[in-house]
């Protein structure tokens, strides 16, 4: 597994390309971190994400994993990428003539995959726990390591939609359509939401199994959890309570997706005359 590990990530960082994307997605994530720790005024209005609470152990664990998956889509985009060049270049037919068998081709992406997804969390873990120890108005070790599951759950939604965008990119080969078929299929998970599925529970239950719908799921918007957010619902005659947690279901329901599209891919590759 190392050394198919290897080799993709090789291939990542010899395509310049690749490489600035993975760059700055890591940027942006350190630039999110330091843009909510400075202090505005909006007209008279003082802004100061500290003493909102944005940072404060364990809501920061939450509030960080949902933000940074509005930027998961840069290591979606090298996913695809990466599949594209394989086509591209030919190095998916060089790698099967020198011994690659399929399944290690797919298991070499996929691995690729855990990996990309892998750092990011660890990158998030070290970058949320930095910011909650210097602002942070609970430092008890039991607060500060709760609600670590929406770690979990951001990983899994990363392996999840990069799964999808390695699927994607095998079914699709050329990167362009491949990432615009992405963008179509949201789309088209919106309105099946909110124009063809029932405005009831079946109609909510069902929305929760679509694929990229059930991944994004996984974390909740945390915004309305701050007490500033509540104290204002509450003046204004809007309160209202609202389950934040992660589910065990909304994570085997990821689980089946992304062993669906790697399985996919495989089939597709499988089956391929190349």
């Amino acid at each position: 597994m190392k050394r198919l590990l290897s080799i993709e990530l090789q291939k990542i960082w010899m395509n310049k390309a690749s490489r600035v994307l993975t760059l700055t997605y890591f940027i942006l994530l350190s630039f999110i971190a330091l843009s909510v720790s400075i202090k505005y005024d909006i007209g008279p209005i003082h802004v100061d994400p500290a003493e909102m609470g944005i940072f404060n152990f364990p809501f920061i664990w939450h509030f960080n994993t949902y933000f940074a998956t509005w930027f998961q889509f840069f290591l979606g985009v090298v996913i695809v990428s990466m599949m594209a060049n394989e086509y591209s270049y030919g190095t998916l037919k060089q790698n099967l003539i020198d011994g690659l068998r399929k399944d290690e081709f797919i298991l070499s992406k996929f691995l690729t995959v855990v990996f990309f997804a892998l750092c990011s969390t660890i990158f998030i873990f070290i970058m949320s726990l930095i910011l909650g120890l210097c602002y942070s108005s609970y430092n008890e070790f039991g607060i500060i390591f709760s609600d670590l599951e929406y770690l979990l759950a951001y990983f899994i939604e990363l392996v999840g939609f990069f799964s999808f965008c390695l699927f994607v990119g095998i079914l699709i080969k050329r990167s362009a359509f491949a990432l615009g078929f992405i963008l179509v299929w949201r789309i088209l998970e919106w309105i099946i939401m909110f124009q063809v599925l029932p405005r009831n529970i079946v109609g909510s239950y069902i929305s929760q199994i679509l694929p990229l719908e059930s991944m994004s799921n996984l974390i909740v918007e945390p915004f309305t959890r701050l007490s500033l957010i509540k104290t204002i619902g509450n003046q204004i005659g809007i309160a209202a309570s609202k389950d934040y947690s992660v589910h065990w279901y909304s994570i085997l329901i990821a689980l089946i997706w992304t062993s669906l599209f790697v399985c996919f891919s495989y089939k597709i590759l499988k089956n391929r005359d190349l």
